[in-house]
């Protein structure tokens, strides 16, 4: 059946139907009419869009930098023994607050009060052997009048007055010639003691300067038996208990200065050459409400190799001792208050699809105009690109449509947004005479 050939009549009436099917295919095609548009229909006015508008302008902008660090004592003190003795008592105890001259901790005084005791007696000794008195000031002894001196001094002066008496009878020749000579060398013999004598006061002088040098080592050493606290600050360990001997240089406690403290930060070492002393620093510290306010005190001279950053101080005031060395804080320096930069606020801006946009209005329309941004500081952004000084936009982006623009006026920007990059609005007209229409709702979103 399937191979039988199709008879002559039905042949005849499939190539007609066939035949019908295109021929209305082609008629079709070429009879389709043209649409013409109505005589009387206009093109649609573009909508009118009523919104808030500001005129970009210059704002300051300073230049901030962002950097981690701690906080550090202003001194570290580890507090150790100048002399060797057994401890006797601890005065102090982990956390506490010192003053300066603060006793730490005392030896045993037994030993040096009987050193000073020894060294005085000594010194007395010394003094009364040139005729000095304990009040005397030892500048004021002349040694040619000292009592040793003077009473060789008479020796030697009678020994003269002898010679000269037997100079004179030997003259006459009443006296022989030995006796006369062994008169002479009475004279000199006397004249030698003499000397001796005025040499031995001067070295007994310096061996009471010696005395009382010793005298001073002497009640040094009883001082320096109480150790005391260098300066104003807190105990951050003791070392040592009541028995315990120690030598000299052991530690007796560690104390630490907490007011000011001081925040150590590493600069970027492109930011390098931009730090100075005196730049301000604002301080985040963790578990600290406010903000602390610090200046640069102190740059080192040069970078670290490794880091490629260079180390800075700023100093803390610290006069609550509320803030403890070695808390992390963020650090946030002005390395230039002066610079500006175009700012606009956060809602002049929309995102879409990774591209930041705003709605920019020139000559009465409102387009949208690609930018890029940079920084975001209490409510503001830096426009990097897109956006020039003299532009208008819209306050809110979210609003934004090709429209005509009819500005209205802005509400007063918050202070609170503007301390630092205040934005500056203005209320402009930018319709250019059109005639006040209600828009037909037809609103397009951000492109």
């Amino acid at each position: 059946m399937g191979n039988r050939r199709l008879r002559p009549r039905h042949r005849s009436q499939l190539e007609i139907g066939i035949g019908l099917w295109f021929a209305v295919i082609a008629a079709g095609g070429c009879s389709r009419p043209t649409a013409e548009p109505a005589a009387d229909v206009k093109p649609a006015a573009a909508p009118v869009l009523r919104a808030e508008v500001l005129t970009v302008t210059a704002q300051p902008w300073p230049t901030l930098v962002r950097v981690p660090g701690s906080l550090f004592a202003d001194e570290n003190a580890i507090v150790g023994a100048k002399v060797a003795g057994r401890v006797a008592t601890v005065g102090v105890d982990l956390g506490d607050t010192v003053v300066a001259g603060q006793p730490l901790a005392t030896l045993d005084l037994h030993e040096f009060e009987l050193q000073v005791t020894q060294s005085q007696a000594q010194l007395e000794q010394s003094r009364a052997a040139v005729g000095l008195a304990p009040d005397d000031p030892l500048e004021d002894l002349v040694p040619e009048n000292s009592p040793p001196v003077r009473e060789v001094r008479a020796v030697w002066d009678e020994a003269k007055t002898k010679s000269k008496r037997w100079s004179l009878l030997r003259q006459q020749n009443a006296v022989t010639e030995a006796d006369a000579e062994a008169i002479v060398a009475a004279e000199q013999v006397a004249a030698a003691q003499y000397s001796s004598a005025l040499n031995s006061v001067r070295e007994k002088i310096a061996v009471i300067s010696i005395r009382a040098a010793e005298l001073a080592l002497a009640r040094q050493r009883l001082d320096e038996a109480v150790i005391r606290a260098p300066f104003d600050g807190l105990t951050v360990e003791r070392h040592v208990a009541p028995g315990s001997y120690v030598q000299i240089g052991d530690t007796i406690a560690t104390i630490v200065r907490t007011d000011p403290l001081h925040f150590r930060g590493m600069m970027p070492e492109r930011f390098a050459r931009r730090l100075a002393v005196g730049q301000a620093v604002e301080l985040e510290i963790e578990a600290v409400a406010e903000p602390r306010q610090a200046h640069v005190t102190r740059i080192s001279p040069r970078l670290d190799s490794l880091s490629r950053s260079l180390l800075f101080e700023a100093e803390v005031a610290n006069p609550d001792l509320a803030l403890r060395t070695g808390l992390f804080a963020e650090s946030q320096v002005t390395l230039d208050a002066e610079a500006t930069a175009i700012l606009l606020p956060e809602s002049a801006v929309i995102e879409f699809a990774g591209v930041e946009k705003v709605w920019k209005v020139a000559e009465g329309a409102a387009a949208e105009q690609v930018v890029t941004t940079g920084g975001r500081r209490d409510g503001q952004l830096e426009i990097l690109e897109g956006v020039a000084a003299g532009d208008v936009l819209l306050v809110h982006a979210a609003e934004g449509r090709v429209a005509r623009v009819e500005a209205i006026a802005t509400k007063p920007v918050d202070p609170s947004l503007t301390q630092r990059a205040p934005v500056t609005t203005e209320a402009v007209s930018l319709n250019n005479g059109a005639e006040d229409r209600p828009s037909d709702g037809r609103a397009t979103g951000a492109q």
